[in-house]
């Protein structure tokens, strides 16, 4: 099999938000042959990594000053629900290590450059919860703690951990996000799930590791849109920080109810009928096309959602302005929506597909567990989601989360 990864120039005359999801497209037989293998082996195939750093698909949002795209969110999105529609375990991997490569433009300088300078291809997995223990010492935070969901962690160098930040009386003063080398980390093989399993979350462990300052930021300012980067011209790290965050992990999620879509119209198009009716062909039923309808209808409403709030979020780039709380809000109610959307409309396709969906051969059921079990993310949760757009919509000053 012959994989298509030509890189074509990425200088400015090159329109990324059309090069780069081409590449993802050309990556398609590859990760189609290679979604159950995934599944199989609980990791993404090398395979499938080594081709998607050959078309430069880790380096969506890593800084331009290090070779990488500096994407905006629009671009980065069409890239991962293309890549998620032949195998949900790499777009989620994909998507994880590149917003991680978004949160690392957030970072002084140093840091940055310590990251990169020494190795431009480097990738970065991460974790915000701050499942840790700290000690302040001279220069920086002494970490230990365990972390689980690293997904990514298997194909990266660095990564990305929530730290509580303390004082020298061991006093919390703030949340962090510390950067580690992944050298100085141990990981441990705990990601036995019923879906995305490829994606191979395992467990990240550190003890008494030394972080320097400079290479820990605080999640509470960030979240406020203070971000400690020197390059305050860089319009791609100016984005909000959570609407990011969230947003971005639908980016799989839409592309595995689109891959779906996809594998039943394929399997309508044979021309089996209905069991135990008069229907020679399935697609003369009215029950099939009702409901192919309805699923296709579903899944546009998911993509709306979607784009609609990357194109929010790539507008407030360019002003100084950091993108106000409403809309803040109102994008993590797009995210719940296009999760309920697209699993929707894959219930939907499952009925048309009926009981034969199941089988270990169907790939439906692969895209099914894929997507049951990444929309269930804690960032997505739809009724929090909507809990938390509410308070904004009537002004309730009281929030049930401080990622908005």
């Amino acid at each position: 099999m012959t994989v298509a990864t030509e890189l074509r120039p990425a200088a400015d005359a090159v329109d990324l938000s059309v090069e780069l999801p081409r590449r993802a497209t050309d990556l398609a037989e590859l990760l189609r042959a290679n979604a159950s293998r995934a599944d199989a082996e609980r990791r993404v195939p090398e395979e499938n990594i080594e081709a998607l750093a050959a078309a430069g698909l880790f380096k969506l949002s890593v800084p331009a000053r290090f070779g990488g795209h500096q994407a905006d969110f629009s671009t980065f999105l069409k890239v991962t629900s293309t890549l998620g529609r032949e195998c949900g375990s790499t777009a989620w991997v994909a998507t994880l290590i590149n917003v991680c490569g978004w949160l690392s433009g957030l970072y002084p300088d140093q840091a940055q450059r310590e990251v990169f300078g020494a190795d431009p291809d480097a990738r970065i997995c991460g974790v915000i919860a701050p499942n840790a223990t700290t000690t302040a010492v001279d220069g920086g935070l002494v970490v230990t703690g365990k972390w689980g969901f690293a997904s990514g962690c298997l194909h990266s160098q660095w990564a990305m951990l929530g730290v509580p930040v303390v004082d020298e009386n061991g006093t919390q003063i703030d949340q962090g996000l510390a950067l580690i080398p992944m050298s100085e980390l141990t990981l441990e093989d705990t990601w036995y799930v019923a879906g995305m399993r490829g994606t191979g979350s395992n467990t990240l462990i550190a003890d008494e590791v030394f972080v320097p300052a400079h290479r820990i930021i605080s999640v509470t300012q960030a979240i406020e849109g203070v971000y400690p980067t020197e390059h305050k011209d860089e319009e791609l790290y100016r984005a909000a920080f959570v609407p990011v965050l969230s947003l971005v992990l639908v980016g799989p999620q839409l592309g595995l109810a689109q891959g779906a879509l996809e594998v039943v119209k394929g399997s309508l198009a044979k021309g089996r009928g209905i069991s135990y009716t008069f229907y020679d062909k399935s697609t003369d039923s009215g029950s099939t096309q009702i409901n192919m309808a309805q699923a296709a209808s579903l899944i546009d409403t998911a993509a709306l959602h979607c784009f609609r709030a990357a194109a929010d979020i790539d507008a407030a780039t360019t002003s100084t302005e950091y993108l106000d709380f409403g809309t803040r809000a109102r994008v993590r109610m797009d995210v719940g929506v296009v999760a309920t959307r697209a699993r929707e409309a894959m219930d939907l396709l499952l009925t048309v597909q009926g009981a034969g969906s199941f089988a270990e051969f169907n790939p439906l059921q692969l895209k099914w567990r894929d997507l049951e079990t990444g929309s269930r993310h804690a960032v997505v949760n739809p009724a929090i989601a909507a809990e938390a757009y509410g308070r904004a919509l009537l002004d309730v000053a009281e929030q049930v989360t401080p990622l908005i």
